[in-house]
């Protein structure tokens, strides 16, 4: 027999006047209505206005659903940093349907299996990738998707498709009503992990997710109105962290970019008065080690969110020196992108540089709309003591976390075992219980029965004065089972050696954390920026090896 009923429910009950689904659909129409005549987007000498962008999607999305796309259809997008892709965030949602941004790097085959699995009926391609995607459609096993092309002038025209993106903008109604998710648990975006081994997993991600996280962004970063953010990290990277809703939602200008150039960047800056940019170290090394840097009395200030692992010092120091104040922030593609960051205390900016670098350089807290992130021993799956020592996994919980992954019942089940979304990552918690990641399980070193960060490893590295890039990996060895292995990249026209490597890490850490080799040339890496260190683990046979 059922109780009494809460006196809170009786005649309250959700209706259109005091509830409707979030979605970052709603902020264009806001923006758009709020601010029609400011500027939305920039790239090579065209621009567009809010109300401009907004009638844009409009007649993309109307395109879109007369060739019969809605709700359970996937439209992928082969494209750079441009209006277009910018534009696809909002006009593929407007029909119900789901993007799937594809990775720019990625090889015919790896995109022909995306392109399947997703079940994509729509790509938009580059004409700098036409050719892949060619290649890619005749690898395909399932139905062949209707190609869009999109040209740009900025680099050339290579048409593959049946139809270019601006003729099919003008077949569509400025008059289309966008549809809104009929739940906010309705898919928003299809990215794929960049599996090393295998196929990557499909991770599907929410409207009420993405409206979150691209809110927790402004916070986070402390975006004022009308910020202007330069798009130095790829829009196709867990759709570029929810930034193109983001920047439409406090009406900023996206200065679109196809590619990380220093010399390109360091114009735009000042050109548009970038307020915002995000990337990985790599992008940061990049222009702190270009040689038109400018000095921090000369620089146009700028925030930058930079993520991953913990940056080196000497990043965090040299983006000081170049006028950009970075916030580090740490997330996944199946969190959204960033959904924890470095949260300044007062009192920071009196310390030393390289001791405020310290304290930034750590993973931090949830990100304002995260529910948690903390550091769990994965067995007993109670949180670990706030020592900084105790090593347990880095996991999330809440609202900004995927709703799983695309047709892997099995994989979706691990990641939340628990109740919580399992990173991978191993971390510790400090006093403050901040959460610092100590390295990838898989990167973990096990030397003499001794447990070696590479990334401890790594940051040490990162000051030796003629180092631009370094990756460390576990090289088996006789005696201690495996050792560390540094692989180095020089900055132009430096020169070090073996021996000068080992020699400057031996006086800075103890015997068995120092590299026994190192090799120096390219590193490779992902176009997000990330070092693959499983090539790496490759080149040196570490039983590691065949890890993701």
């Amino acid at each position: 027999m059922a109780g009494p009923q809460n006196q809170y429910d009786i005649g309250l009950a959700k209706t259109p006047a005091n509830f409707v689904a979030l979605t970052p659909l709603s902020f264009l129409a806001r923006t758009a209505a709020i601010y029609p005549s400011h500027t939305s987007t920039v790239y090579e000498g065209r621009s567009f206005t809010w109300s401009q962008t907004y009638a844009r999607c409009r007649r993309f999305a109307a395109y879109l659903a007369g060739r019969g796309i809605g709700p359970g259809d996937t439209v992928a997008a082969m494209l750079p940093n441009i209006p277009a892709m910018n534009e696809a965030h909002f006009a593929v949602p407007m029909t119900g349907a789901v993007l799937n941004t594809l990775n720019i790097r990625l090889d015919a085959a790896a995109i022909a299996f995306q392109l399947d699995h997703g079940g994509a009926r729509i790509v938009l391609v580059d004409p700098e990738f036409a050719g892949v995607i060619s290649d890619a459609l005749k690898q395909m096993k399932g139905a062949r998707p209707f190609v869009i092309d999109v040209d740009d002038e900025a680099f050339g025209i290579k048409r593959i498709g049946e139809i270019e993106y601006e003729a099919a903008l003008a077949q569509g109604d400025e008059g289309f009503v966008p549809r809104p998710p009929a739940d906010e648990w309705d898919a928003i975006a299809l990215s794929y992990t960049s599996g090393t081994t295998g196929n990557p997993k499909g991770v599907v991600t929410h409207h009420r997710g993405a409206y979150l996280n691209a809110v927790s962004n402004i916070l986070a970063a402390n975006l004022g109105p009308h910020p202007v953010y330069l798009w130095t990290l790829p829009m196709f990277h867990c759709n570029g962290w929810c930034f193109p809703w983001t920047v439409a939602a406090l009406a900023g200008i996206n200065v679109c970019l196809r590619k990380v150039d220093p010399a390109k960047i360091f114009g735009l800056i000042p050109k548009h008065g970038v307020t915002h940019m995000c990337g990985a170290p790599i992008v940061y090394n990049t222009l702190i080690n270009a040689p038109d840097a400018p000095k921090k009395s000369e620089a146009h200030p700028v925030v930058g969110l930079i993520a991953g692992a913990a940056p080196p010092v000497a990043v965090l120091e040299g983006a000081e020196r170049i006028g950009v104040r970075l916030t580090h922030v740490y997330g996944l593609t199946e969190t959204y992108g960033p959904a924890s960051f470095c949260a300044e205390q007062p009192g920071w900016d009196d310390l030393a540089a390289d001791q405020r670098a310290q304290l930034k350089r750590r993973q931090g807290v949830s990100y304002p709309l995260q529910e948690a992130v903390t550091v769990i021993d994965p067995e007993t799956m109670r949180e670990v003591p706030r020592d900084g020592e105790t090593i347990g996994e880095v996991m999330f919980r809440g609202n900004i976390v995927m709703k799983g992954y695309l047709k892997n019942d099995k994989a979706t089940r691990e990641a939340f075992a628990g109740g919580w979304f399992h990173t991978g990552d191993l971390g510790v918690l400090d006093e403050d219980g901040y959460v610092i990641i100590k390295d990838r399980s898989k990167d973990i070193i096990i030397s003499g029965g001794e447990n070696v960060s590479s990334v401890e490893v790594e940051d040490v590295l990162y000051k030796h004065p003629s180092v631009l890039f370094a990756a460390v990996v576990a090289k088996p060895d006789a005696k201690w089972g495996e050792v560390p292995c540094a692989f180095i990249e020089l900055k132009e026209n430096a020169q070090a050696s073996e021996a000068d490597i080992i020699a400057f890490c031996r006086a800075q850490m103890p015997g068995f954390k120092t590299p026994k080799a190192v090799v120096f040339g390219p590193i490779p890496k992902t176009s997000t920026g990330k070092i693959q260190k499983f090539i790496l683990r490759d080149q040196v046979h570490s039983a590691k090896a065949i890890q993701s």
